[in-house]
């Protein structure tokens, strides 16, 4: 019987996340652009990069899945302490951004009981019914799929592609924040 490793089980562990994060950026970046095609009646370029990926939306998931998760069989703690996690994290995010490149990619300044237009009471309480949903929905449907899919893939071709991506993702971050910071 082969005896395995805890730094083996771990290093996998964070490969499912740098997938799970990359995976959530992309279909954040793919919600946020169809809200916004749906809200304005045409393509508007969502998120801070290049390339199609929402990373707020990618930082989300992996607080859910690793943090929050544990809540899943107490939904009412799941969503008020996602309310409380995520209008934080939302709230420190949208000043850093402001802070950094002197814009704001989101607004809720004409919301009801909002802070600062970085947050309002509206999306706090609905990141606490996403939570709902993602934990107990949401991602249990993608980690079937991407555990299934794993399988599939060699671990060191796994390794090469999730490197690659976040490769490209460190240069897609520089680049973007070249263009917010107009250095060149």
């Amino acid at each position: 019987m082969e005896k395995i490793d805890k730094k083996d089980t771990y290093l996998v562990s964070i490969r499912y996340l740098l997938l799970y994060f990359l995976i959530y950026a992309i279909i954040g970046w793919l919600l946020e652009t169809v809200y916004a095609f749906e809200t304005l009646g045409h393509f508007v370029k969502r998120g801070f990069l290049y390339g199609p990926l929402c990373p707020i939306y990618g930082w989300g998931a992996i607080i859910l899945i690793s943090i929050l998760r544990k809540y899943k069989s107490k939904p009412l703690k799941l969503f008020f302490y996602s309310v409380i996690v995520f209008s934080v994290f939302e709230y420190v995010a949208g000043f850093a951004l402001d802070a950094l490149f002197a814009d704001r990619w989101w607004d809720y300044t004409n919301d009801f009981m909002n802070l600062n237009g970085r947050i309002s009471l509206f999306f706090s309480f609905a990141w606490g019914i996403i939570a709902l949903i993602f934990i107990h929905f949401v991602h249990p449907f993608i980690e079937k799929i991407v555990k299934k899919v794993i399988k599939k893939i060699p671990a060191h071709v796994q390794i090469i592609v999730i490197n690659i991506a976040f490769v490209l993702l460190a240069v897609d971050t520089v680049l973007s924040s070249i263009r917010y910071l107009n250095l060149f």
